[in-house]
């Protein structure tokens, strides 16, 4: 191995000396396909099908095939059968059609392309079939209630089900409906939610929890990108959104994502600014997220529109990314080997009493299958009217003591469940508890926060009165002396008036 472009470069097939949790850039021969992103893949009996996709501008038509033993390209020529299908109306009917933006599903031993962006002329959704053995394929004629045209939707395959969620019509209008196809009867039908659906979007990925639950992460709209988590129950089909655990997620859309297992990979994608460079991986079970290792800023795959696809090969587990765009059109070949999940690690809000009690109800039914097959082929090597051996006699004792312990350990277990769904119950109570007081904090700060204001409000106007105060005791002193001047000049002025008005008389009594 040799770096390359901020990755570990394969030569050959050691799939086993690879380093776990870390991307590989593999080294194929054959011919290479042209860099493409919005295409779709798929893997099938340890090879990846890659169908169609978009390149400067134009969409793509061709099957292209890796495999994953001999490392190697080829390319599978379509050849459409008329003879065995019904053809829709609008839907190509001599070529398989250029498409971007569409979904890969495998169903029995055949590849179903479905949706997508094409230049027909059909407003709604068609679904091709491709044998990848031979390379033909056909329309294939759906019922109900097809659903409008569109690309960039999500497509998750549960039991014999594929559920779609929205995308974007060839109107570039955004959606967020939910339909359903039944693989068995090929009827479409739309699925009725309880509660407000998640805003409408494309270029977002989902994934199915234990055939319960559908998750949705992500995706664009023609303004933002999102980095929030729905999830759907599709017993009760309610939706509900989920807070981010764990590592923080940054918005993206045009990410790729595979589960495998209980978790569920997402690389690359991007905010319309710049790439996502950090492999996430959400546990589902616990909805936590964390960082399984980044790349750089430029790397292929840190792009837009890639694919990522998981697969089994000699007991390893490998995620193989292809394609994508981040400022040209990529076509390497990319694997991470995942590390091997610690299947004894306790699941989230479960007790260490109750995982004990599992694990030790696990164990007791492993030795009561061993004694029942034990019992079972004692029972045919011997004749019917032979006496029983010692050592049957042991088994058989060991089995009853071994179901009584096991009757034992599924009643704790009972226990154990009702106390956890007691401690749930208390745990809700705390939490509205904790909510009311919240409210109530939060009403009392409110009000401290008015009563603040409204004081520092009346804090500013005794200031304006003091100043007041102060020139009006000022203008008192000017009065009061004022008065004192006018006292003083009505003093003078009367001394003043006697003064002349005796001089007068005593003039007219001299003169006289």
């Amino acid at each position: 191995m040799e770096a390359k472009n901020g990755n570990d470069s394969l030569s050959c097939d050691p799939f086993s000396v690879m380093p776990y949790d870390q991307w590989v850039l593999i080294n194929c021969s054959g011919s290479r396909p042209p860099g493409r992103y919005k295409h779709a893949a798929e893997v099938f009996q340890e090879k990846l099908y890659v169908v169609g996709g978009s390149r400067n501008g134009r969409y793509l038509s061709d099957f292209q095939v890796f495999d994953l033993r001999t490392l190697k390209w080829s390319q599978l020529r379509l050849k459409v059968d008329t003879d065995g299908s019904n053809p829709e109306d609008g839907a190509s009917d001599l070529s398989f059609p250029a498409s971007a933006g569409h979904s890969l599903v495998k169903w029995e031993n055949k590849l179903l392309v479905i949706a997508g962006h094409q230049k027909s002329s059909s407003d709604t959704v068609t679904v091709w079939s491709i044998d990848p053995e031979t390379g033909s394929c056909h329309v294939v004629k759906t019922n109900g209630k097809v659903p409008t045209a569109r690309g960039g939707q999500s497509v998750t395959l549960v039991g014999s089900r594929v559920i779609m969620f929205g995308g974007e019509d060839r109107k570039r209008r955004l959606l967020n409906d939910l339909y359903i196809l039944d693989l068995e009867t090929m009827s479409w039908d739309v699925l009725e939610v309880k509660k407000q659906s998640p805003a409408p979007r494309f270029d977002h990925t989902t994934a199915v929890q234990g055939d319960q639950y559908l998750l949705i992460f992500g995706g664009s709209s023609h303004s933002t990108c999102f980095n929030d988590l729905h999830i759907l129950d599709l017993q009760t089909m309610d939706w509900a959104q989920s807070d981010i655990r764990g590592a923080g997620v940054s918005p993206r859309g045009g990410h790729a994502a595979v589960a495998v297992d209980e978790n569920w990979f997402i690389v690359g994608g991007g905010d319309n600014s710049s790439g996502a460079p950090e492999t996430l991986v959400l546990n589902m079970p616990k909805l936590v997220w964390s960082i399984v290792t980044s790349v750089g800023q430029r790397d292929p795959l840190a792009s837009e529109g890639l694919t990522l696809c998981s697969a089994m090969i000699d007991g390893e587990k490998l995620l193989i990314a292809f394609g994508g765009y981040n400022g040209k059109y990529n076509n390497e070949i990319f694997i991470l080997k995942t590390k091997k999940l610690d299947s004894t690690q306790p699941r989230l809000l479960q007790s260490t009493a109750a995982a004990a009690a599992a694990a030790s109800v696990t164990a007791v039914y492993a030795l009561t299958t061993a004694a029942d097959k034990e019992i079972t082929v004692i029972a045919k090597e011997e004749k019917p009217k032979k006496v029983q051996t010692q050592e049957s006699t042991k088994v058989v004792a060991n089995y009853d003591a071994l179901s009584a312990e096991n009757k034992i350990l599924e009643s704790r277990l009972m226990e154990i469940r009702a106390e956890n769904l007691k401690l749930r119950g208390n745990i809700d109570e705390l939490n509205n508890s904790h909510t009311e007081l919240s409210i109530e904090l939060q009403s009392v700060q409110n009000q401290l926060a008015a009563e603040s204001s409204r004081c520092l409000k009346i804090e500013e106007q005794i200031a304006e009165m003091q100043k007041k105060l102060l020139s009006l005791n000022s203008i008192e002193q000017e009065l009061v002396a004022l008065r004192d001047q006018k006292t003083q000049i009505e003093v003078h002025s009367a001394e003043l008036q006697k003064q002349r008005s005796g001089g007068v008389w005593n003039w007219m009594t001299g003169a006289s």
